[in-house]
């Protein structure tokens, strides 16, 4: 990973850099959260449901989600109630596993000298564990996470910084969300976005900004991405059926 690099590019290309959300987007995480923050809730006599727990996937800071379910807490008991709930999503982590397709994806756009980055709303100690852990970190020229900024998605600083640390202007960037919140932040920071269905409806993603949507990094190409974001949004679900060359 390099801080403030500038990459080589396609001059005729529209898109410069790749900015990817970390949770449902690059790993296939939902699951294991929801598990985690469930015990993590339960042990702290919190019982919530699941459409309650749902709010832990809208791309918000830990410490956000600490203090929704629990009130306001102080410094250091977000830090030790930060790191029970980390320890249970470690528990849970051999189930966790790359969205399908995700690295081929990733080795296509190495090979079209494609900046990449990661916008994720995690701690950089989980962020930096999952993506060693999987052999993934190499491919990416810039991560930020949750301890880089102050406010989290929806607030536009994650990928401003993003796109800075890239050497990228923010409109020759894309970012791939799952979520409401960090579609918002992607469009506020001025970068096109595509959703990726996972745990929102199409329909919530694309009235929070999303220009299309694609189901999974199956048969993507850059290629593909670009004729998206060059058409007119919201013309529905990507039919993927181009390999990556």
């Amino acid at each position: 990973m390099v801080h403030g690099c500038i990459h080589f590019v396609h001059k005729d290309r529209m898109l410069h850099a790749i900015v990817f959300d970390m949770d449902g987007v690059i790993i296939d995480s939902h699951a294991a959260h929801r598990r985690a923050w469930s015990k993590f809730l339960h042990n702290q006599g919190r019982q919530v449901s699941d459409g309650e727990l749902d709010y832990i996937f809208d791309g918000h800071k830990r410490t956000d989600i600490l203090q929704h379910f629990l009130g306001q807490l102080s410094d250091k008991q977000l830090i030790s109630y930060g790191k029970q709930k980390d320890e249970l999503f470690r528990q849970a982590s051999p189930s966790i596993k790359p969205v399908p397709g995700v690295l081929k994806f990733l080795r296509h756009l190495k090979r079209e000298r494609i900046s990449t980055g990661v916008a994720t709303s995690a701690s950089q100690v989980r962020t930096k564990a999952t993506l060693d852990g999987m052999a993934l970190s190499e491919y990416f020229d810039a991560i930020v996470t949750g301890n880089d900024i102050l406010l989290g998605k929806p607030d536009p600083s994650i990928y401003r910084l993003c796109c800075t640390r890239l050497g990228i202007v923010p409109k020759h960037a894309l970012a791939i969300e799952d979520a409401v919140s960090g579609i918002q932040a992607a469009r506020s920071a001025g970068l096109h976005c595509i959703g990726m269905i996972s745990h929102e409806s199409s329909e919530k993603l694309r009235a929070a900004g999303a220009e299309q949507l694609i189901h999974s990094f199956q048969g993507l190409s850059l290629d593909t991405l670009e004729r998206l974001v060059s058409q007119t949004p919201g013309l529905g679900v990507v039919q993927q059926t181009e390999s990556p060359s």
